[in-house]
Order: structure tokens, then sequence, then C-alpha cells
């Protein structure tokens, strides 16, 4: 290779990491592979992770040369580094995090950590949410006054990006709804997954948490993820084969460490939230939508979140097993990180919108609805 061509390979390279974040696993593993002896101690740990994903036994040498690995990669820009939400090739960079960190994966409570960057850290989006409320009209705000979920729906209606996304998985997880023959599981979770990380949260959170006061509104929540395909299987598999198939999944088992630091309980909190973010909790509990973890609410009639999983015939592992499925029925912090959205004070602009909604039912018709708001308002 010339001199030239190797220059511009290794520019081109560096241009690459310049436009990641400093910390991301992606531009880590690069720096990493760059040098020889980095490079060497990463394909060991990159052998390791594989047995583990694998289920493959390790006799003692092969999990003493793992963890010497870990060690020795201890000083390296990748033990550190951490992944961004929505960003390109997450999957990838997900995957380098968990090399770095094959050992927490020997058992359940040692995902102690989560991949993903601080969620304060990163930037916000700026959304319109207000703007296009204000666009319903008063006869329209009329039937859904006892609806939140409905108002909420023909918000993300008015919305080019809410309303495609959720189109696609609506589309996709309807198909086959409740034969198992039929539906498509693994594409409803992918659909779901990219409705809840690419709309910003001023929607998604609006309409999963949306406040109800009847069953009718209660069921039009709990059916927000098309459950009969996203959620519910023909019989309750057992906590602990659902938790296996996590972890066998990159992306589920990040979204379950970060489920777990964000919404761990801590009594002595007045929040009830160990890191002290009902935000962080919410955003947390949303990213297990659309993995094989996917929780969901248990009837029309509460707000109470859940598995689909039950822990009978789990013989010694049981009480493991119970632990499992308490982080969502019995979590201080997630019940009220919950109720805490579903009871969030309208703002200023909110209420002076509602005083519109409510004025303008004297003088303004009833403005057709599209027809793609009347389908997915039966969703």
């Amino acid at each position: 290779m010339g001199f030239a061509l190797l220059l511009g390979l290794l520019l081109s390279r560096a241009g690459d990491l310049l436009a990641l974040p400093r910390n991301d696993c992606i531009a880590a593993e690069q720096l990493c592979l760059l040098d020889s002896t980095c490079n060497g101690t990463y394909r060991i740990l990159e052998n390791c992770a594989l047995a583990k994903t694998r289920f493959l036994p390790l006799d003692h040498d092969s999990r003493v040369q793992c963890l010497n690995a870990e060690l020795d990669l201890g000083n390296s820009s990748l033990q550190h580094c951490k992944c961004h939400r929505r960003m390109k090739r997450e999957e990838h960079c997900l995957r380098v995090f968990w090399t770095i960190h094959s050992s927490m994966t020997d058992g359940y409570f040692n995902l102690e950590t989560s991949p993903y960057e601080n969620s304060a850290n990163e930037d916000h989006w700026k959304t319109d949410y207000n703007k296009l409320a204000a666009l319903l009209s008063g006869s329209q705000l009329a039937r859904d006054a006892t609806n939140p979920c409905v108002k909420a729906t023909h918000v993300c209606n008015l919305s080019k990006k809410c309303v495609r996304l959720r189109t696609e998985y609506a589309s996709i997880c309807t198909k086959g709804a409740g034969s198992e023959d039929v539906c498509d599981r693994r594409k409803c979770h992918r659909g779901l997954r990219n409705f809840f990380e690419k709309v910003p949260e001023d929607f998604t959170k609006r309409i999963l948490f949306c406040p109800c006061q009847d069953e009718l509104c209660g069921e039009r929540r709990r059916k927000t993820i098309v459950p009969n395909c996203s959620f519910q299987y023909s019989t309750k598999p057992n906590c602990l084969w659902l938790l296996d198939s996590c972890l066998e999944d990159h992306i589920c088992k990040s979204r379950l460490a970060d489920f777990q630091q964000n919404c761990q309980p801590a009594d002595t909190s007045p929040d009830s939230c160990s890191q002290h973010s009902h935000a962080a909790c919410l955003q947390a509990y949303m990213g297990m939508i659309g993995t094989p973890m996917t929780p969901n609410y248990v009837s029309n009639s509460s707000a109470v979140v859940s598995l689909w999983c039950t822990c009978e015939n789990s013989g010694n592992e049981k009480e493991k097993c119970d632990q499992i499925l308490g982080m969502f029925e019995n979590s201080k912090c997630l019940e009220n990180a919950i109720w805490s959205q579903m009871h969030l004070k309208q703002t200023a602009l909110e209420r002076q919108e509602d005083f519109f909604y409510s004025s303008s039912l004297s003088f303004q018709g009833d403005s057709a609805s599209t027809s793609l708001a009347s389908e997915m308002s039966q969703t």
C-alpha cells in the first residue's frame, strides 16, 4: 500500500472519529483496532462475548483469559465508552459495549450499568406538540373531552412523522393480531421501537400515559401497542424464559440494563427512584417496548403494568423469577413515574389552548378529520 493511500485511509478514519461523540463505543473500538496490543486483547473478548451469547460453557482457563482481557482493557477508551439513543449503528455500538463488559451478564443482577449515555446529557427535541394541538377544532375536542388518549392520537395525526410511524407499526402489528401463525411479532416489535425512538416524547408520552377515568379510555390506552401481537402469547411463558430471550439480544439486554438503572426503587428517595428522575425512568420503560420483554397495562381499569409471563413451575429459581416480574409490578419508582406523568399539570399554554377549544365550540363547525385519523382511532 502506497504512503499516500495509507495516509488517506488514516485521515478518512480520523474524520469518522471526529464526527462521533468522544465517548462513543464505535469511535473507541476504531481507536483500539489501530493499536496492535489493544486489537489482540479486544479479539479475545469478542470470542468470550460470543460464547456467553450462545450459552457455550467456558473451561476454567478460558474464563481466566476472558477476565484478564477485560482487566487489560480497563485503562483504554473502551472501558468507559457509551452509546446514544437513536444513534446510527446503535446495535453495533451496543455489541461493542457488551463485548467489553461481558462479565456483567454472568447473572441477572450483574447488569450493573446502562450502556446508554445519561439522558440528561443528550440533546432534547424541540417539538411543536402544543402548536399542533391548537389546530384541533373545538367540535373535535368536544367529542374527545372524556378521552385524553383520543386527543393525544389526534394531535399525533397532525404530525407527519408521528402519524407515519404510528401507521406503520399499527399496520404491521394488526395484521393477523391474535394469531401466532400470522402475526409477525419481530416486525411488530421493530415498528414499535421505531415509533418510540424516532417520535418526540411530547407525543409518545401523552399517547402511552394518557390519564383515564373510565374503562373505554383505559382500553384504548392498553391497546396502544397492539398487545395481541406485541405483548401476549397464546399461553403465558415463564418469566425466566423471557429473560433468557432478552439477554440473547443486544438491544433488549441494553434496554433492560437501562431500565434497571433508571427505575431502581429507593425507599429513602422522595420520588422513590435511586436516580431521582421520573423522566429517565419513563424513557427507560418506553425503551423496553418492542423487545422480547415488552411490558404493558394489565387491564382497562388500572394503570398497573407488567410483563406477559408467569412464575409457575420455576422450581428453585422461583425467587429470581418473582424479582423479574416485580421490577414492573412492584416498583414504586416506576409506579410514581407513571402517576406523575398522568397527572402532569398543564402548562399555561395548554390551559390557554383548552380555553380556546371550549370557546370555539359556539362558532366552529366540525372540521373534516382525515380518513387515516378515523382509522387509527380504532387501533
